[in-house]
């Protein structure tokens, strides 16, 4: 955070009340300032304000002044072409607002409005602090609906990452690690794209246990066999399709968020070519030829022996359960 620079005009004891147009320069791309102005815009002012979003790319800036300098303090400028900084901007602001113009008042009383400086000065040194909190929960963009389904995909898909490095930390199989090299970046870009949409504190709170819990899926069959490891991602696989196959039904009941819908419907196809992928191998363990030889009936969970399947049903069951759980931690 860039230390305050000193006011452009220094703070006065008596502030007049100006009943001109002024220009209000405020930084958009903070999500504190953003919230305020928009506040501001919903009030009938008593004279025209123009609002300048300084963050804007090309916006015409007051001359002498830099970008860097407009978003680090809020500035007003006058009609006669005074620029005010800081609690002094904020002042000529509130004059003109119904319900602000008792604070323009106030800071008419000696010594109120070095107060009101000085606490904005303190306010802009934990600004970022603060910033950083409101962007950590701002959820605006997406459906207030999915916020718990989100946070089961991003622990989904980090636990989906970790059963890819469990099985490649547990195998030396060529056939299995090239298996789950390749997948573990498709879900590497899954979980890049959601970490995108879903903001830090709205996130599951037990990713340690997702990662653990994700390492032992994985790597407990790799030390068994080709056979362990398909059958398990399979049957990990088909419980995600479905799970994505909600969210997308949802969505589309619900209208809007075209681009989310459209990256649901994304991952869903490349988790179904996974389970699919895992199940041609089942087959090719025990069939003669290659595997896109086999026919849409074949490509059927295969049998596997008693103690996988038990694996495989255990695997299904602790999916559902860490679904429910992350929705809600």
């Amino acid at each position: 955070m860039n230390q305050a620079p000193a006011a452009i005009s220094a703070p006065q004891e008596q502030t007049p009340v100006n009943h001109q147009a002024i220009q209000v320069c405020f930084d958009g791309s903070c999500p504190l300032c953003r919230t305020e102005i928009s506040i501001y815009q919903g009030l009938n002012s008593s004279t025209p304000i123009e609002w300048l979003d300084v963050s804007t790319e090309g916006a015409p800036l007051p001359q002498g002044l830099s970008k860097g300098r407009l978003m680090s303090r809020f500035h007003v400028t006058r009609a006669d072409g005074e620029i005010l900084s800081g609690a002094r901007a904020f002042v000529a602001l509130w004059s003109r607002l119904p319900g602000w113009r008792w604070l323009s008042a106030l800071s008419r009383i000696p010594g109120v409005l070095a107060m009101m400086e000085a606490a904005y000065r303190g306010f802009l040194i934990i600004r970022p602090s603060i910033q950083w909190i409101f962007r950590s929960l701002n959820v605006s963009h997406l459906p207030s609906t999915m916020i718990g389904d989100m946070r089961s995909n991003q622990a989904g898909e980090t636990g989906a990452v970790w059963i890819y490095r469990g099985i490649l930390a547990a195998t030396r199989d060529a056939a299995v690690r090239e298996f789950a090299q390749a997948h573990l970046e498709t879900e590497r870009k899954h979980l890049l794209a959601i970490d995108a949409l879903l903001p830090a504190l709205r996130r599951s709170k037990l990713l340690i246990a997702w990662r653990i819990a994700g390492f032992l899926t994985g790597s407990i069959p790799a030390m068994f066999s080709r056979q362990a490891v398909f059958a398990t991602i399979a049957a990990v696989e088909t419980f995600v399709e479905h799970h994505y196959q909600l969210q997308i039904d949802h969505l589309g009941r619900r209208g809007g968020h075209a681009e989310l819908l459209r990256l649901l419907i994304e991952f869903q196809k490349d988790e179904q070519s996974h389970r699919l992928e895992a199940i041609d191998n089942l087959y090719a363990l025990n069939h003669d030829g290659p595997r896109d030889q086999l026919s849409d009936h074949a490509r059927q969970p295969a049998q596997v022996p008693l103690l996988i399947r038990r694996w495989c049903g255990l695997v299904s069951a602790g999916s559902e359960i860490a679904v429910k759980i992350a929705r809600v931690i």
